[in-house]
């Protein structure tokens, strides 16, 4: 028995080796990691929908304190705290103000870190030329707009009556087209769909994904938001390319700076806007949908 426990050990040491070195992740912390988020917001959506608001908060605040960091890699000086600051207060004018309060609070926050920009424009150790004040504002402003904006898209939605299943449906989608890409993609994949972006995509798994996108999209439409078929197969196709474009626009970000991922805080995932790439544009689109469909 101890013999057989240490071959089968070995057998699966290698064959995570091989998986580590193909996907470039510990699958193993990866998934657990995945289960426990899945965990909280299924918790925060389907019991008590307003812990979503305390969900939505910590992961902006991870997420866009994480991009400024990054950023700064690539010397843009974007301010950190008052980006976080920002980002955190939006989430809520966005639960309770609906679509205005949100658009308001965006804009408000980033006039926030702007001004905080401007204010230490006028230190003469933080003084930079007149075109590197002009770069630092507009990646402040980008901070905002790719993590707050899009994120708080899925608060508008949660908060609406009703909404926390598109919001729940929306996420499974991306989830299933992540997931079917990463799986056939390390079944199948042999041509490289963008190498120069993100070199371990392929268009097997490309396919793969839109498949198990457009099978969950259809089984979400009929048997959770009381929907279609064909809305369903509309719904899982529009996701999939939001969700693979975002991951695609991430990966691209990440290589313009130089870094493979935007932080080490989650093991196995890299960091928290790694796990948000694709999240965050399907939000807006699953907030169309519910606008028209809902």
């Amino acid at each position: 028995m101890e013999r057989q426990f240490e071959a089968s050990k070995a057998q699966f040491d290698q064959a995570q080796e091989k998986i580590n070195a193909r996907t470039g992740r510990n699958l193993i912390v990866a998934t657990l990691i995945g289960l426990g988020f899945g965990g909280a917001l299924l918790l925060s959506l389907l019991v008590i929908k307003e812990l979503f608001l305390v969900f939505a908060v910590a992961l902006v605040a991870f997420a866009s304190y994480e991009l400024a960091q990054a950023l700064r890699k690539g010397r843009f000086n974007v301010p950190r705290i008052p980006t976080v600051v920002a980002a955190v207060a939006v989430v809520p004018f966005a639960y309770f103000g609906g679509a205005g309060g949100q658009v308001i609070a965006v804009l408000v926050g980033i006039a926030f870190v702007s001004a905080w920009r401007l204010c230490e424009q006028l230190s003469a150790s933080r003084r930079t030329s007149g075109r590197m004040l002009i770069r630092d504002l507009g990646a402040s402003a980008f901070v905002q707009g790719y993590v707050t904006f899009l994120a708080t898209f899925a608060v508008v939605l949660t908060a609406a009556d009703g909404g926390e299943w598109w919001t729940l449906a929306f996420v499974i989608v991306a989830i299933s087209a992540d997931t079917g890409a990463y799986a056939s993609g390390l079944a199948f994949g042999k041509h490289p769909m963008a190498p120069v972006i993100s070199p371990k995509k392929t268009w097997e798994g490309f396919a793969g994904g839109a498949l198990a996108s457009v099978i969950a999209g259809v089984l979400l439409s009929l048997f959770m938001l009381d929907n279609t078929w064909w809305f369903g197969l509309i719904f899982g196709v529009a996701i999939f390319l939001t969700a693979t474009l975002g991951d695609l626009a991430e990966s691209l970000v990440k290589r313009d700076l130089g870094i493979k991922d935007m932080s080490s805080w989650l093991p196995g995932h890299g960091g928290f806007l790694d796990r948000l790439d694709s999240i965050l544009p399907s939000a807006a689109v699953a907030f169309v949908a519910f606008r028209i469909f809902g």
